[in-house]
């Protein structure tokens, strides 16, 4: 790969990092996971107003992270790559190294 495409890579990968910079955001992510759920569910689960909830699964829909269908009046929202959750829970190790034991992390402490 050249150098222009490992800057262009390396920019996207930061979009998407600080497209989960966020910790509603990285809970919803989580919700997503486990299951599709409505604006409505995410808004409750998350404890804010739909704006807020709505702005915060824009973002995410903007880089890929999710994905949304309409059912009626309700629209769904679900995790399109969850293997982004490796990368959060990989975070665990970093924040205590005994959270994360278990884990396919091989994060080295010395």
């Amino acid at each position: 790969m050249n150098i222009e495409k490992e800057k262009d890579l390396a920019s996207s990968r930061a979009r998407i990092m600080k497209a989960l910079a966020h910790p509603t955001r990285i809970f919803m992510v989580e919700l997503l996971s486990r299951k599709e759920m409505s604006v409505g569910e995410l808004t409750a689960a998350v404890g804010a107003d739909v704006s807020t909830v709505s702005k915060h699964l824009s973002l995410l829909k903007q880089e890929k992270i999710l994905s949304h269908t309409r059912d009626g009046k309700t629209v769904n929202y679900s995790l399109i790559c969850p293997c982004i959750l490796e990368f959060i829970h990989c975070l665990d190790e970093v924040i205590s190294p005994d959270a994360g034991k278990g884990s396919s992390c091989s994060l080295v402490r010395k």
